[in-house]
Formats: structure tokens, sequence, C-alpha cells
């Protein structure tokens, strides 16, 4: 295989995101990406800095810390390019289970509050669309309402297999919306929830209907109840927890509660992403940003090294499956697995070996 140099690294990235945006970024703003992105997965951290020196141009660090600067301040990046790019990567089309979830984290005096929503694929939700809330605490309704009706206007919602979340996410607008729409969920809700029971008309709590079984046996219930006034099912388990406390997972869902364990466990993936894009991975709480649009900008750029790892992992993985450890889980992670190779061929492509490190972000 040919081997590439500095030059060829960014030259064929732009190229290939060039293609992905069509027309709608000025070629200076993509060669800025590419460098960026190159640069990202080069040093794992989101800090200018070093992300300056680690860029691959004959410009002086300085000159190229000023070009992320005032890319970040000054520039308008369309997240709609961003998740389009990454939907049309994803290796499997089809239904989707999306997962939704919120980090947070405080620099100073300024709480930085992500919601997100991600496509769960083998391990891992692939971020798709967030919302930077300007605030503590949880989304409200209407902000879910809002991000999820932003995906059906992009991808449709015959795609949604499913939507799974965890117990913050409930709410009678929310789960009114699901409904009317006919958009199969599976949210966990409080072990001491209030259910409203139409056959018996009787109110109890959620966690009266699963504690007569055995621990983790995984049962539904056969009969519609309400949820804040919404109708839905119910399934769920009594769990053994290692503090000897007796604790229920007990999940709501628009039909098909017989589903629910196997959509629902899916929910963590989004988990594995954010940890990928914080400590595991890129260090985005690293940033210095306050600005929410500043800081929208910094992660939809980490978005797409993130993808761009994650599938380099894929393929490495189902060519030399990562180890299993004796408890049962990988030696890493596949995201990880595809960072590290991905970083040793960007700074010495002797390492790049036989795999074609561009091909993951090419829609060909």
């Amino acid at each position: 295989m040919k081997k590439t140099n500095a030059v060829t690294k960014n030259s064929e990235l732009t190229s290939i995101l060039n293609t992905h945006f069509q027309g709608k970024l000025n070629l200076a703003r993509v060669k800025l990406i590419s460098h960026f992105i190159v640069a990202l997965c080069k040093v794992q951290t989101v800090t200018f800095e070093k992300l300056a020196n680690a860029f691959d141009t004959q410009a002086s660090p300085e000159s190229s810390l000023r070009r992320i600067q005032r890319f970040i301040a000054n520039y308008s990046l369309d997240p709609d390019l961003i998740a389009r790019l990454v939907f049309n990567l994803l290796p499997k089309q089809g239904k989707l289970i999306l997962s939704i979830d919120r980090t947070n984290w405080k620099f100073g005096q300024t709480n930085i509050n992500i919601f997100m929503l991600g496509i769960v694929y083998k391990g891992v939700a692939f971020p798709l669309l967030f919302t930077m809330l300007d605030k503590r605490g949880n989304s409200n309704s209407g902000e879910r309402i809002e991000l999820v009706n932003k995906f059906i206007r992009l991808f449709g919602k015959d795609v949604i297999e499913s939507i799974v979340a965890d117990r913050e996410f409930v709410g009678e607008q929310w789960l009114g919306f699901l409904n009317r729409n006919n958009i199969r969920y599976y949210i966990r809700i409080r072990n001491n929830f209030k259910v409203f029971i139409p056959h018996k008309n009787k109110e109890i709590k959620a966690s009266h209907l699963f504690d007569r079984f055995k621990p983790n046996e995984f049962v539904y219930y056969n009969k519609i109840v309400r949820v804040n006034g919404q109708l839905c099912y119910l399934s769920g388990c009594r769990l053994n927890n290692r503090n000897g406390k007796q604790g229920f997972l007990i999940i709501i869902s628009f039909n098909k509660p017989e589903k629910a364990q196997q959509h629902y466990k899916q929910r963590w993936q989004i988990e594995m992403s954010f940890k990928a894009m914080k400590s595991s991975g890129f260090d985005i709480e690293k940033t210095h940003l306050k600005d929410i649009d500043r800081i929208e900008k910094l992660i939809l750029l980490v978005i797409i090294a993130f993808v761009w790892c994650y599938k380099i992992g894929i393929h490495l993985h189902q060519i030399n499956p990562i180890t299993i450890k004796k408890h049962g889980r990988k030696a890493k992670s596949i995201f990880k697995h595809g960072l590290s190779f991905l970083a040793s061929v960007l700074l010495n492509t002797e390492n790049q070996m036989n795999t074609n490190i561009f091909h993951f972000l090419s829609c060909t």
C-alpha cells in the first residue's frame, strides 16, 4: 500500500469531507477541519495549544492556534451537516435504536450541560444530534420533543425502531408526544412512581407489580396502565443489589413490553460514547471554552473524530478480535482500539500496514 505523508494525509481527508459537505462549506474551512481532526486524533485532547502544535502545516504553531480560535469564535458550523455525515457513515442502515442522555460538567462557575441523541451500534451509540442546555439539571419535554423532531426532519420517522432512556426522561407532554406519533420507547421509571391501573380503578406504586417475583425474573404486566396521565405498558424485575437493598428495574413502553429488557439494555451505550469523548478519548472536559455556541462547534468536530476511530476499531476487531479478560469484558474498548491505531498511523505512516484509514470516512 502506498504510504501517506503529512500533506497527503490532510489533503485526502479534506477531499473526503468536501465530498460529504457537497460544497456547503468553504474549502478553506474544510481544510482547517481536516487539520483539526487529524491533530485531535494524534494528541487526544481538545486543548487548542496542543492541537496547534500537531497541525501538519508549514505555518507556525502560533498561526495555527489563531486559525483554530478564529474558527471556533466566528464561524457558523451547521450541526445538520455533521449529523448527515455521521448518519451516512453508519456501518449498518435500517431500523435504529436511538439512545438519549445527558452529560455535564462545570468549568469555574459555568455549567456545561449536553443533551444528546445517539444511534446504538455494537457497544456504543454514534453521537448524532445534541442540544446545549443553558442550565443545570434535566432537559424538559419541549427540549426532548425538539431533538426527536429534528431527527425525524433529517432522517424520517420510519427508521426509528425505538427510543431508550433512563429515569430522568419522563413527563406527560413527552410521553404524549411519543404515543401520538406511534414511536416505540423503552424508558426506565423510578421504583416509587405511581401508576394508575384502569381495570382496577386504583393507583399503586409501580414496584408493587413486581415485588412478588424472584430476583432478576423479568416479566411484563399484561394490562395497559397510565403513567403521568399517558397510557403505556410496564415491564420489570426485582433486583438484588450489592448493598443488600432491594431495587427494581421498571420500564415503560409504547407497545411490545416483552422486548423491553432487550431494548433497554442498549441504553448504556450512549454513556460509552460520553466516556470516549471525555476521559477515555478526547478529554473534552479539558476545554476552557465557556460560550455555548463555541462548545457546540468543538463537540461537532469531536464527533467526526469519534466516528472515524470507532469505525476503524470495528474493522480491526473483526480482523483480530480484542482479547476478552477473565471478568468477561474486552481488554480495551473498540473505540480505544481504533483511536490507538489511528494515532499510531498519523504519527508514523510505517504503522499503516494494509489499512486505508481514510476509507472509513468515505461512503464509497
